[in-house]
């Protein structure tokens, strides 16, 4: 069983982190070897061995929850190795598993209020092309549990031109530095719609 931490290439870094990439080695968080059965043969039909490993990191290491992303990946693996006689190829295989923190550690309570206007968005060229409008909401916090839903609420204030539909995105943003500089990017984890068809004002 083998746990680390390591990182990755992004397509969109290779020229800023190429060097720091090649310097720094996975760091392993756990690792345990058991040997589940002796040596001798299995009998002809489905065979279950039960094993059991305790789940502590290595010295001063911790355990972080399983995490796969654009340029650091947290990973757990359980690795089954079956020695065979000399002419018959060894059989391995390989199955992740995931880590989560208990439940007992809660997320704290963190809500925030938000105003979107054409003067507050960003990456538009021409901001004068855009109708006039005004949603303000509030997110019921922006530090939650994975497990949990996430909730909120939104209001259409005003519209120049007619709603047709109101979408919500989840995007993930990583960032991850170095001497060289940063890097950062965006990956998009869920689009929803929550209104359609000629929203009205004051919802």
């Amino acid at each position: 069983m083998d746990g680390s931490v390591s990182l990755q290439l992004s397509t969109k870094s290779t020229g800023v982190f190429e060097a720091f990439y090649n310097s720094v080695k996975p760091i392993q968080l756990l690792s345990y070897c058991l040997d589940v059965c002796k040596a001798g043969k299995l009998p002809p039909g489905k065979t279950e061995i039960p094993f059991e490993f305790p789940l502590r990191a290595k010295g001063s290491k911790t355990l972080y929850e399983t995490y796969h992303g654009v340029f650091v990946n947290v990973q757990y693996l359980l690795k089954c190795d079956l020695k065979r006689p000399i002419l018959n190829k060894d059989l391995q295989k390989v199955a992740e598993f995931i880590v989560e923190y208990a439940d007992g550690e809660k997320a704290v309570t963190k809500p925030v209020e938000f105003k979107i206007t054409p003067e507050s968005l960003q990456n538009v060229k021409e901001k004068s092309k855009i109708p006039r409008f005004a949603v303000h909401g509030k997110l019921d916090s922006t530090i939650c549990n994975i497990c949990k839903p996430f909730t909120g609420e939104i209001v259409v204030e005003r519209c120049e031109a007619p709603v047709k539909s109101i979408e919500l995105q989840l995007v993930r943003v990583e960032t991850c530095g170095c001497a060289e500089g940063y890097a950062r990017d965006a990956t998009e984890i869920q689009n929803i719609q929550i209104g359609r068809a000629s929203c009205r004002e004051r919802v």
